[in-house]
């Protein structure tokens, strides 16, 4: 799904929630309802899918969303690789488990950027960077969305 089909089946005054994808964490970002500003939410330390589908319908359920963003962390090159293959494998097991839109967003060097962002400009230490860097990895790849949805 292209980003004017995700936007066309997205329903009015409902967040978008965005999945910075990790084999042990998943960082979570959510909009607001008018979908202008992604804020970092939380992390959540995946130890199965079942555990995984249930935060995630909890978040669902509880701040009103809409779809879903994934980052798909391709390759340097623009190519997709094995990491970028079980991103969409998760994306299509969630929804199985909640049939709700969902589209794809680059997020090559997201993390870098936030870790430099925390760096530089927040002056955060490493132990709190480390808490917060998957979150706001989601956020900045939420905002880039949010921002495009505009033009879409």
């Amino acid at each position: 799904m292209n980003l004017h089909e995700f936007k066309l089946q997205l329903k009015p005054y409902t967040a978008i929630v965005g999945f910075d994808y990790g084999e042990k964490r998943l960082g979570v970002a959510i909009s607001d309802l008018m979908r202008i500003v992604a804020t970092a939410d939380k992390t959540i330390f995946r130890t199965n899918f079942e555990n995984d589908i249930e935060l995630i319908s909890k978040i669902v359920r509880e701040r009103e969303i809409g779809g879903i963003v994934y980052g798909l962390p391709l390759q340097m090159n623009g190519e997709e690789g094995e990491t970028a293959a079980k991103v969409k494998k998760f994306a299509e097991d969630v929804y199985e488990r909640m049939p709700l839109p969902y589209v794809f967003w680059d997020e090559r060097l997201s993390s870098k950027a936030m870790e430099n962002f925390l760096i530089k400009e927040v002056d955060m230490s490493r132990a709190k960077r480390k808490k917060v860097l998957d979150s706001s990895s989601a956020a900045y790849i939420l905002q880039g969305v949010l921002d495009a949805l505009q033009y879409a």
